[in-house]
């Protein structure tokens, strides 16, 4: 669980994309990466405490709908499948691209569908068959991320072959922030989007044997963990090499690791970015399928869907997220500059009105929770209620800033008109079952799960045992 949290937030945006921050902001860059870190670890900490206090099936799905009504959960559950769909075809596209590398014959849709087909595979599996892989693809991130420290330490303090030592790169080049604050302040926006995916472990404990003691443990492991290795990372490359470099901003790792004249530098990065691309695409294919089973628990989704295979897994879930990633794939190998840019523009914002969605929910549970079962808050949002409103006010900032800044002007509108899409879709559920309109199956407050609240693993072994024979379930999905 420790390294599923750990997975879900370290990806190739760390390893190659934070060379665009870097040279829009200079070494600044590094207090850009720590404000989005802790703005990141508020929020975690906000759904730490409603995941240990209730753990669900659809985590902030399952909180949101509770306390801020049905068409809240309805968009927060959408959004985030949506996100995660979009992630699966992202990733599948940039694994398929350093495959090309070293297999230039052949086409990029084939080698991004076979990626795409490898992980579905595993995912369909079992849920431990995700955990296993996510272990091992968390581990050789993680890895990777303590060798660079260290061998960056090692230059900086003069201990590594040839070098001099020293931290002048982080003035040398026009000053720590050559752009100014404003520029470091409105790198803040894509940095919090680095972050998404510590929130996966709370959808992954429900699937946990301990629930309660997986999350808080992970949630208070990270924190450290994600700012010292976002953080500590951007740090060694600014110190290390020149921010204006333009090895910098394609891939700032390999420009360190060049500097201290690594053998194999491009080979080994590449494995590292494939194998942060594969963990993201493991991961998400598995969150995406996780949040469309628990939307049929409300009707929010077709129930079809909740057809659970051999191994406990949502296989028609699984699958209807990999046939969307087929799907988008192809888009970007027919038509990547228009349909493809378009849904990647169209997801950029959907993560952080999650956030937001989480925020407020989280006073709201917290107040319910002091009202009906304080025992359960055993895990607490700090400083509460002032730190919880402060976070809801930066998030507001942030989001406010996408829709004026230049770069992110595209993907904040974009975005707004999924969740405007996503609005209607509810608006056309509630007309079509009115009866449905008022209920909520929420979590008991006396209660790990909702009454019935099942992970699809538990609903698999209470079909085979109690409904029908494991043979006919087998036969029906």
């Amino acid at each position: 669980m420790n390294l599923i949290a750990l997975g879900g937030v370290i990806g190739a945006g760390l390893f190659v994309g934070s060379g665009v921050v870097i040279h829009q902001t200079g070494p600044a860059a590094v207090v850009s990466f720590l404000l989005a870190g802790v703005l990141t670890v508020l929020i975690m900490r906000m759904l730490a405490e409603m995941t240990v206090a209730r753990p669900a099936l659809g985590s902030f799905y399952v909180y949101a709908r509770e306390v801020l009504g049905n068409r809240a959960g309805f968009s927060v559950g959408w959004m985030y499948w949506y996100f995660f769909v979009i992630v699966v075809a992202v990733e599948a596209v940039a694994g398929g691209q350093i495959l090309q590398l070293w297999l230039p014959e052949v086409p990029l849709w084939v080698l991004s569908g076979g990626l795409l087909t490898l992980l579905a595979g595993t995912n369909l599996v079992s849920a431990r068959s995700y955990g296993e892989f996510e272990y091992w693809f968390s581990s050789i991130k993680v890895l990777a991320i303590v060798c660079f420290l260290l061998v960056g330490g090692l230059y900086l303090l003069g201990f590594w072959p040839g070098a001099n030592g020293g931290l002048s790169n982080l003035t040398a080049h026009g000053g720590f922030a050559p752009m100014g604050i404003g520029a470091v302040l409105a790198a803040v926006v894509p940095c919090v989007a680095f972050y998404t995916g510590a929130e996966i472990v709370t959808i992954a404990a429900a699937e946990s044997a301990e629930p309660r003691r997986a999350v808080a443990r992970a949630m208070k492991s990270i924190i450290l963990r994600v700012v010292g290795f976002y953080v500590g990372s951007v740090f060694v490359v600014v110190a290390v090499v020149p921010w204006n470099s333009p090895d910098t901003e394609i891939s700032p790792y390999a420009a360190v690791l060049s500097a201290l004249d690594v053998p194999a530098v491009t080979t080994v990065m590449n494995a590292i970015v494939l194998t942060a691309v594969l963990s993201c695409l493991n991961s998400a294919l598995y969150t995406s399928s996780r949040m469309l089973f628990a939307l049929t628990r409300n009707n929010d989704a077709p129930r079809s869907l909740t057809k659970i295979g051999r191994g406990g897994v949502p296989r028609r879930a699984i699958l209807a997220g990999t046939v969307v990633g087929y799907v988008s794939v192809l888009a970007a190998y027919l038509s990547p500059d228009v349909v493809f840019a378009f849904l990647v523009n169209s997801y950029g914002a959907v993560a952080l009105f999650v956030y937001l969605l989480i925020a407020v929910a989280q006073v709201r549970m917290r107040r319910k929770l002091e009202r009906e079962d304080p025992e359960a808050l055993t895990l607490r949002m700090w400083l509460f209620p002032w730190l919880s409103y402060t976070t809801i006010a930066l998030m507001g900032v942030i989001i406010a800033a996408m829709a004026i800044l230049p770069d992110s002007r595209t993907q904040f509108w974009v975005s707004l008109g999924t969740l405007a899409v996503i609005l209607i879709g509810y608006e056309i559920r509630r007309r079509a079952h009115p009866d449905m309109s008022a209920r909520t199956d929420v979590p008991s407050t006396r209660q790990p799960l909702a009454a019935g609240d099942t992970t699809p693993s538990e609903t698999a072994r209470r079909t085979h045992a109690v409904d029908t024979p494991r043979a006919e379930v087998h036969r029906t999905d």
